[in-house]
């Protein structure tokens, strides 16, 4: 009997332990600092100086470093326990945490990164991964997986992290919070371990923008400049094609946020794909067939030629180490490494090459003052231990948007734009080499807009056929406004028509169609367009300049003067306004 009371417990014991095993792989256990730090230290920042000067710029705000900084008395990690076995605790801590530090912030820790900062995923085999706030079920992104968990779990105000090709804008993206990678060289890395040094720059993470400002400012050491509007905003219309999350939730978002601050006029519309064929042809020397037979798209060669770059220059800065050391890594990561520098001298000056006609594409296209805005990533966070982040295809699509800014040196910001399908959606916005600040006081001004917009799209099903029509209407009516830009008036008109079709209600397709029958002397249409418009937008002052001017064309001065007249009220120093009122009065009285 004693025998049988035995075995049922073994029995019991048995079940539990099963159930308890079943548990731990059904439902992750979190832990309280969602497994984002290797250690916990504190690096207080020096007294506040005295008034009446002014009081550190960072005060009160905390920040945590990613495991490639040095921090004195600690081991600088680099995601790999051989690497801290075989290494001494760091002498000084590196120029950047120091200036941080310096500038009022406290340091509370050094955060997980991808194994050898290698991988973009976050999932590390030597450490657990740290968990997705935004998602618990999806990878958190990587190489600065850790930097960003800590800001995504509100653990920190702002982090760093190391950005070669994607390591702080796809975790951002992926967490649902801002990342910023400064240009190529505009920020120190000394004391921070190195992993390719022509791809490498040091990122920062936060929630708000203004805290991304503030950080920015004390890093890029700017002169103070008056903040300046984009001129121009490019919408990289292919690369929104491709991307797991539906186009037009994104573009409507950006679209409607740009005419709300800006106008329409700022707006334009590029195949960044083609751009990069004609602009960069150096790209061609490295052009390879996909498996399938059929040519790589200039976006994903160019990903490829960076994940080349990148292992060359790892294996260069490493290779004493590796041979000697002989360390473990993670098979992801170690299949990144080559053997030996496979590429050439030849081949080195080709990508040289590449990055300098890319550097000079994107600086044409955008200028001094112009912002090109493209998906943070094609996809969505893959599943933890998905089969297919294991892959070399996986690594090559998660950086394939990264390269853009990684190639060229140029500066962008991950911004987040709500979810789809229960997961964060991200955009970015790049600037070309050396606008950082402008790329900083751009999100300022837009962050607010653009999340208030994807509130808006993000509406119950029941309203998605009311969404869908207003979204192909703005679609009609941008397509509208390329045709008009390339004065094809009556391809402009059928636009703006298809536009008032399916959404009725917007004032600016009726205004907008009546400039277009300006343009080929359909002056009553016009007039009647016009007239349309104020109906709905009493304050639409384009209107009332453009029935002025149709009224005008078909005699009716009177009606003219009111309408050139009402604009005025509405925009005192309106000069096209005033200009036509003075003609019609001096004609008529």
């Amino acid at each position: 009997m004693a025998s049988s009371s035995a075995n049922l417990w073994v029995l019991l014991g048995l079940g539990v332990a099963g159930i308890l095993l079943m548990t731990k792989k059904l439902k992750r256990v979190v832990k309280a600092d969602f497994g984002a730090f290797i250690e916990r230290l504190q690096l207080l920042p020096p007294p506040q100086p005295a008034p009446p000067k002014a009081p550190h710029p960072l005060t009160a705000l905390s920040f945590a470093v990613s495991d490639v900084f040095d921090v004195e008395g600690f081991v600088t990690g680099f995601g790999n326990p051989d690497w801290s076995r075989t290494h001494e605790p760091a002498m000084r801590t590196c120029p950047v945490v120091a200036t941080l530090v310096d500038g009022g912030a406290t340091c509370i820790g050094k955060t997980v990164v991808d194994d050898m900062a290698l991988g973009v995923t976050g999932e590390n085999k030597h450490y657990d991964a740290p968990t997705n706030p935004a998602v618990p079920a999806r990878i958190p992104g990587g190489a600065s997986s850790g930097a960003a968990v800590a800001v995504a779990a509100k653990i920190a105000d702002f982090s760093l992290g190391v950005d070669t090709d994607g390591g702080v804008r796809l975790p951002a993206g992926y967490c649902g919070i801002l990342g910023f990678r400064p240009s190529h060289g505009t920020v120190s890395l000394s004391g921070v371990v190195p992993v390719s040094g022509v791809l490498d720059t040091i990122g920062w993470f936060a929630k708000d923008p203004s805290v991304l400002r503030r950080v920015g400012h004390v890093l890029l050491q700017v002169p103070y400049a008056s903040q300046r509007n984009p001129r121009s905003i490019v919408i990289a219309d292919d690369c929104f094609q491709l991307s797991k999350v539906p186009a037009d939730r994104m573009t409507q978002v950006v679209i409607k946020s740009i005419e709300k601050l800006y106008g329409r006029q700022v707006l334009r519309h590029e195949n960044l794909s083609d751009y990069i064929k004609l602009k960069v042809p150096s790209l061609h020397t490295f052009n390879v067939m996909q498996a399938n037979g059929e040519r790589k798209s200039p976006i994903r060669l160019l990903a490829n030629v960076m994940q080349m770059l990148k292992s060359h220059e790892f294996r260069q800065n490493h290779n004493e180490w590796i041979n000697s050391v002989k360390p473990t890594l993670d098979p992801v990561i170690s299949a990144q490494i080559p053997e030996v520098l496979h590429l050439t001298d030849t081949d080195i000056e080709k990508c040289q090459t590449i990055r300098s006609e890319l550097r000079a594409a994107i600086n044409s296209l955008l200028k001094d003052d112009g912002i090109l805005v493209i998906p943070t990533s094609f996809d969505l966070p893959p599943k933890l231990n998905a089969k297919e982040i294991y892959s070399e295809e996986y690594l090559i699509r998660a950086t394939t948007l990264s390269s853009l800014a990684s190639m060229s040196g140029c500066c962008q910001v991950a911004v987040p734009l709500g979810v789809h399908e229960k997961c964060p959606v991200s955009l970015s916005l790049l600037a070309r080499h050396g606008g950082d600040r402008f790329l900083l006081d751009t999100l300022q001004t837009m962050y607010a807009s653009l999340q208030e917009h994807a509130d808006t799209t993000a509406t119950p099903k029941s309203s998605n056929k009311a969404m869908t029509n207003e979204s192909s209407a703005d679609m009609a009516k941008e397509k509208g406004n390329q045709a008009f830009k390339d004065k094809q008036w009556q391809r402009a008109i059928g636009f703006y028509t298809e536009a008032i079709k399916l959404n009725g209600s917007t004032a600016t397709y009726y205004s907008n169609r009546a400039a277009a029958y300006l343009e080929i002397g359909s002056f009553i249409q016009a007039e009647t367009d016009c007239s349309q418009a104020i109906d709905l937008d009493k304050k639409n002052v384009k209107a009332y300049l453009r029935r002025g001017t149709a009224r005008e064309m078909l005699g009716y001065y009177k009606e003219a003067m009111e309408d050139f007249g009402y604009a005025l009220v509405l925009e005192p120093n309106n000069k096209r306004a005033g200009q036509s009122l003075d003609r019609l009065k001096k004609l008529f009285h």
